[in-house]
């Protein structure tokens, strides 16, 4: 009796460590990300979520062009430098700023905005920016990029870069 009990019980825990692992796994769409690098010498970080293409068109669909976007999924993204960068030309200053862009077909708009800690996206789908806090703008020119199935950030000497689909997104920074 004791044996069959424990066997049962064995069961139960089984199936309820696999019903946990297929959640999670369910819930996962979209993991964490960070990329790192140095620009100068200054160390900049980029915090995001990451989704996936999954057959989906990115581009003026799924991202639609003119709107702003949290350049990325979830919470938006946060830009962190210690020190100092001129990005594009303009002064942004060392700390951490939450990242958003507006796509366009030939030209983005990148955005640096001092409010962090926001979530992405407010009701009825608009991001959840205040462009009163905008410290830099500044507008950059996508070029086509071999197919990249989750959204990246790059970080290196020459500055950041978006990649996803197969679009690139290189924002110069010194």
């Amino acid at each position: 009796m004791k044996s069959s009990m424990h066997l049962r019980f064995q069961r139960i825990v089984a199936v309820l460590v696999l019903l946990t692992s297929v959640s999670l796994t369910a819930f996962a769409q979209s993991p964490k990300k960070t990329a790192e690098g140095k620009i100068g010498s200054a160390t900049v970080s980029i915090q995001y979520s990451s989704p996936s293409v999954k057959g989906r068109t990115i581009w003026g669909d799924l991202v639609p062009y003119d709107k702003v976007w949290r350049a990325g999924a979830d919470a938006a993204t946060v830009i962190t430098t210690d020190k100092d960068l001129k990005v594009e030309g303009k002064n942004l200053p060392a700390g951490s700023y939450s990242l958003f862009v507006i796509p366009g077909k030939s030209s983005w708009t990148i955005i640096f905005n001092s409010q962090t800690g926001q979530w992405g996206i407010k009701k009825g789908g608009e991001a959840n920016l205040d462009r009163a806090n905008d410290v830099v703008t500044v507008t950059v020119k996508p070029v086509s990029n071999a197919m990249t199935e989750s959204l990246t950030y790059e970080v290196d000497s020459k500055g950041i870069a978006l990649v996803w689909e197969k679009l690139k997104v290189p924002v110069k920074i010194k």
